[in-house]
């Protein structure tokens, strides 16, 4: 080949090899719909997943799936119904159906259009168990397998499979009267996803009744036609009216409900976590006080309506409740988890209250347990590095603890009930998620799901750093850093601070993909994209979290200006030309920052932020600030609007008007005291009815949100 056209090929080359930058565009590249998420058997030796309108069977031991049933088939035969065009604002963490395998992994019960069917899992046939004008949810078979409850409207209901007969168990259900059914506030801050539950024995259902008639009402207002829709919600803000909650048990076939005391819950309770004993002759109930520092793990007998504690715990600030009791297969044991020794840790319990053994002990979070296989434990932990979680087993009598995976990163594990096989997910900073299999003591069986490298094959995904810093108390913290696309030593840039703050969520800066992502936006238009931790977020420990304690904003906003101080120190970073930006508790903590802190940065969009913590919902709130009338002055000092005559930076507020977590009445509040103030600002109002933004609407917000940096911060 003549030496000038090898000489071409070597210079054109990298231009067909060069990546492109990642834009506003490139973002609908990260938008991969999958497989759906596993369903395992109760044996743990395989498992259910939806893909392109088929739901599938996967046997680890061959490594192959199939089709169980064509899923378009049972979405035909389902009732076709009209929208009334009525919105319940169920909560998002609310259980309401999908796939439930039987106890013996025979039989599948599946939810599509409202209605119900059975699928058996052996010849891959299905029954329609219901087709009526109402939608049925939550379903759930019975452990004998004869029988299927679910709700209707707002009763309970079971249908016998052999013959189909139906049996209404409750009958005085109402819009304000729920039977078996949440009500928003419980399971967005206590993450209870269902109210009721079959006995071991098939025989009963004990189920909560929650009467939110006393519950304050939000008067929504659906705008966008020629008349304005009224569209309320039951939301409890602050030193109001919880629900009353009633605990009840009725027989399967229908009668009368046994109801069983558990004190009152409008103002005193909360009834946090339910269930049966393994006997199932007593139900137990997990209750903490309203601030929610004091919790009782109480069995109560069905027929004696006697409640025994079972266990006790308190805390100086507030317990955090994570995970349900986990019952042994010999039903006379159980695992609990807590943070009583100031990390959440694992405890073994025998049923009558006794603590047999602390299986895990450190300073490191157990993040949850996995499973339960013989005489193991599995539970994902942060004990090798605060900035990663792993998988590990511990034997029942606390020895014989060890890692299970050997590859660093963020391992997200899937498995049953018992971990005869199990899916680890697993990415860095540097490489997306790849899913392997594995066998119970480890050892992996093949790759279920390759990593994706299209977006890194395609875009430049510029690097992110983790640096650690310590705060002006001498608390260690971490941050993570994304320097401009063509990054120059010596030049000065314009930083964009993300920012959530809040506690409940785990602490941002880990060892885990991001991929395409609005930060890369960002930073690919000249740009360095800052985040950090502060204390009060969750996966430090208890101690670290208490730092919030009864004056949210305060400790969290000193790191994160401790954080901005940190960054600039590195001489890269332009300390006048510092933006931020959150949204929820991140767009508290925006307005916090800009009207605390005003000389720090030149601009900042707050979306969706509390701005008076008087206007956020009772359990959240009064878990960190305690009740209004104890610890007013707090209330007010980390009130924004009074503040907003310190505003010297540009803002843009962002909020949908029907927002069902943080109410929009805290933006208005807000715009209102800027105006008076005399203040200017910008504003992007939606009309959707939830706490995010998405569709063609979050293309706009995010256009509208780099338009806002670019003007404000070159």
């Amino acid at each position: 080949m003549p030496r000038r056209f090898l000489f071409l090929i070597l210079l054109i080359l990298p231009v067909f090899a060069q990546k492109k930058p990642v834009t506003l565009e490139s973002l609908h590249a990260a938008k991969d719909g999958g497989d759906g998420p596993p369903t395992w058997a109760p044996d743990g030796k395989s498992f259910l997943f939806s893909r392109d309108h088929s739901l599938r069977i996967y046997d680890p031991a061959t490594k192959t799936s199939k089709e169980l049933v064509s899923t378009e088939a049972l979405d035909a035969a389902a009732m076709k119904r009209v929208d009334d065009g009525a919105f319940d604002w169920t909560n998002r963490n609310v259980e309401s159906g999908g796939v439930e395998f039987s106890s013996s992994g025979k039989e599948v019960i599946y939810s599509t259009g409202g209605d119900l069917f059975l699928i058996h899992v052996d010849t891959g046939k299905w029954q329609q168990l219901t087709k009526t004008p109402d939608v049925e949810l939550d379903a759930k078979l019975s452990p004998d397998e004869k029988l299927v409850a679910f709700r209707r409207g707002f009763d309970l209901y079971t249908i016998e499979i052999a013959s189909g007969k139906e049996a209404r168990l409750t009958r005085d259900g109402s819009e304000t009267l729920l039977n078996g059914e949440l009500d928003w506030v419980y399971p967005e801050e206590l993450e209870l996803a269902t109210a009721y539950w079959w006995s071991p024995d098939s025989k009963s259902i004990a189920y909560l009744q929650f009467d939110t008639s006393r519950e304050p009402i939000v008067p929504h207002e659906d705008v966008l036609g020629v008349r304005a829709r009224y569209e309320p919600e039951r939301y409890p803000q602050v030193g109001e009216n919880n629900a009353d909650v009633h605990f009840g048990v009725v027989p399967a076939a229908g009668g009368a409900t046994r109801w069983l005391e558990v004190g009152d819950t409008r103002n005193s309770y909360l009834i946090a976590r339910a269930g049966w004993m393994p006997d199932s002759r007593s139900v137990y109930v997990t209750r903490m006080n309203r601030v929610q520092n004091r919790l009782e793990l109480l069995s109560i007998g069905v027929e004696s309506n006697t409640p025994t504690a079972i266990l006790r715990e308190a805390d100086p600030y507030w317990i955090n409740l994570q995970g349900d009791v986990h019952f042994l297969k010999d039903g006379k044991r159980f695992l609990w988890t807590s943070e009583k020794d100031g990390f959440r840790h694992i405890y073994l319990y025998s049923n009558d209250g006794k603590e047999l053994k602390q299986l895990t002990k450190g300073d490191w979070e157990v993040r949850s347990i996995v499973a339960v296989e013989e005489n193991r434990v599995f539970y994902v932990s942060t004990e090798a590095n605060p900035l990663e979680q792993h998988l590990y087993s511990v034997k029942l009598d606390g020895s014989g603890k060890h890692r299970l995976d050997q590859t660093e990163g963020w391992h997200t594990v899937s498995a049953g009930h018992r971990a005869a096989y199990y899916l680890d997910t697993v990415s860095t900073l540097k490489s997306p998620s790849r899913t392997t299999l594995h066998a119970s003591d480890g050892t992996e069986l093949g790759v279920y799901r390759e990593a994706d490298t299209k977006q890194m094959d395609e875009f430049e995904i510029l690097p992110t750093e983790i640096v650690k810093f310590k705060g002006p108390d001498g608390t260690e913290l971490y941050g993570r850093i994304i320097k401009p696309a063509g990054f120059e030593a010596g030049k000065k840039y314009p930083v964009i601070v993300r920012v959530y703050g809040g506690p409940g969520v785990m602490l941002p800066v880990h060892n885990s993909w991001a991929g395409v992502s609005i930060d890369q936006v960002y930073a690919h238009k000249g740009n360095v994209v800052w985040q950090c931790d502060n204390r009060g977020g969750m996966g430090r420990g208890h101690r670290f979290e208490t730092a919030i304690f009864r004056n949210l904003g305060a400790a969290e906003l000193t790191d994160q200006v401790a954080g901005v101080k940190y960054l600039v120190s590195l001489g890269f970073a332009d300390e006048n030309r510092i933006g931020i930006h959150g949204w929820s508790y991140g767009g508290f903590m925006t307005l916090n920052a800009l009207l605390n802190a005003p000389d720090v940065f030149r601009c900042g969009i707050s979306g969706a932020p509390v701005t008076s913590w008087m206007n956020y919902d009772t359990i959240y709130t009064e878990r960190y600030m305690g009740l209004p009338t104890e610890n007013a002055d707090a209330y007010k000092n980390t009130a924004l609007p009074p503040k907003a005559a310190n505003l010297k930076a540009k803002l843009m507020l962002i909020h949908n008007y029907e927002d069902d977590n943080v109410l929009f009445q805290n933006s208005l509040q807000m715009t209102n005291a800027l105006q008076n103030a005399g203040k200017r600002f910008e504003y992007m109002l939606y009309s959707q009815k939830t706490h995010g933004v998405s569709g063609p609407a979050a293309d706009q917000m995010n256009a509208s949100m780099l338009d806002f940096f670019e003007r404000n911060l070159k």
